[in-house]
């Protein structure tokens, strides 16, 4: 493209300053600067506000229940055509957005980028548990389920269209569902995700460090398919999408009876 496409980046945060403050400092280290960003702030009570205006960045406070609506309430805010998303915890290296930028600048309008995560900061078995879940788990299992790459929320973007076209689907009022999953549900037919798995951030293995974070995932995970069944049925889901994938038929006139002319003849 000739011209820079604008770029918003949305981080939904409750009381993770410290988090934040390493997350901002790398988006600002961006080979491509964002041209936005917006930290939907649910209440912090911890630093938030003052790393947020120390970095120059767009605090968004919004007092509404779980990660679903914050993060919601952010796409909404979002002036830029492309609006990317990341964790507090999420490392993203220099040329994330660069990457970002020029993927979806050659992909259809109604596209979203996702890539995988890289498990930082805990022990071995941690390490190995997210490395696991994440690729054959979330990516593996799910995407099957899908029949598509879902969005992983430490790292994607999305083009406003997309967003435009599902926000009012979208669960806002229920905070233990997964709020990426959610989203790669909501897709509709002909909107599409790409997976880079070289589009690589840092994320942090907490989840997986100590028995009660990882059971509320599990929780988490039992809520949100329960919540995406009821809305549509997985086979119904892959059957419409599978439909819209299929080049449209040709109309063909039908061949025209045989009628003898006049004097007999053909």
């Amino acid at each position: 493209m000739d011209t820079a496409t604008p770029i918003t980046v949305v981080i939904p945060t409750h009381n993770d300053a410290s988090q934040l403050k390493t997350c901002l400092a790398l988006l600002a280290a961006q080979t491509r600067p964002a041209d936005e960003i917006i930290v939907v702030d649910n209440s912090s009570t911890d630093d938030t506000a003052a790393i947020c205006a120390d970095a120059g960045v767009r605090r968004m406070p919004v007092d509404l229940p779980g990660i679903p609506a914050t993060a919601a309430a952010g796409f909404d805010a979002a002036a830029g055509a492309i609006i990317a998303r990341l964790d507090t915890d999420s490392r993203p290296p220099a040329d994330w957005l660069e990457r970002i930028e020029r993927t979806l600048a050659a992909a259809p309008p109604l596209t979203a980028l996702t890539g995988p995560g890289v498990f930082r900061g805990g022990n071995p078995l941690a390490l190995l548990a997210g490395r696991c879940l994440l690729q054959g788990g979330y990516f593996g299992l799910i995407g099957f389920l899908l029949g598509h790459p879902p969005v992983y929320g430490s790292n994607f973007a999305l083009r406003r269209e997309v967003w435009a076209g599902i926000r009012t689907v979208v669960v806002r009022d229920n905070a233990l569902v997964h709020d990426d999953l959610d989203i790669s549900y909501r897709l509709r037919p002909g909107m599409d995700v790409i997976y880079d798995p070289a589009l690589k951030v840092g994320v942090s293995a907490r989840p997986f460090t100590s028995w009660a974070a990882f059971r509320r995932r599990l929780v988490l995970s039992v809520v949100t398919f329960r919540v995406e069944f009821q809305y549509q049925s997985p086979l119904r889901r892959r059957r419409e999408r599978s439909r819209s994938r299929q080049p449209r038929r040709q109309a063909v006139t039908p061949p025209q009876p045989w009628r003898r002319g006049p004097g007999g003849r053909g």
